[in-house]
């Protein structure tokens, strides 16, 4: 469902025809636990609250947050990813090397055009 707020929202129709969302941690983190319109929306839990689906940023003192893996299974207690940066699927988690992760968990999509 896409959110055609200019800027701040949630759509992707081309790579030039984008919000910074799809691109930029911090766009995405704001629109994800600030979306009060159409839409995906989260909330920010830990690693025990995470599901399929779901997002966890990584992060460094220096650099702020800087990635968005999504989180593709959570088996035995190890969270494992896909991301497009270096191509990874099903990459356990604890083989990146950050300093902090928040983890995002959708709540559900929101479609006020029914």
């Amino acid at each position: 469902m896409m959110n055609y707020t200019p800027v701040t929202g949630w759509y992707y129709n081309s790579s030039s025809d984008r919000t910074a969302s799809w691109t930029g941690v911090t766009y995405l983190y704001n629109f994800l636990v600030g979306n009060k319109s159409v839409g995906p929306y989260a909330v920010v839990t830990d690693e025990t609250g995470v599901q399929p689906g779901d997002i966890v940023q990584l992060g460094s003192k220096e650099k702020g947050f800087y990635h968005s893996p999504v989180i593709v299974a959570v088996r035995g207690g190890r969270i494992y990813v896909a991301a497009h940066s270096f191509d990874a699927y099903m990459r356990p988690l604890d083989t990146y090397i950050y300093e902090k992760a928040r983890f995002l968990h959708i709540q559900g999509v929101r479609d006020w055009q029914r």
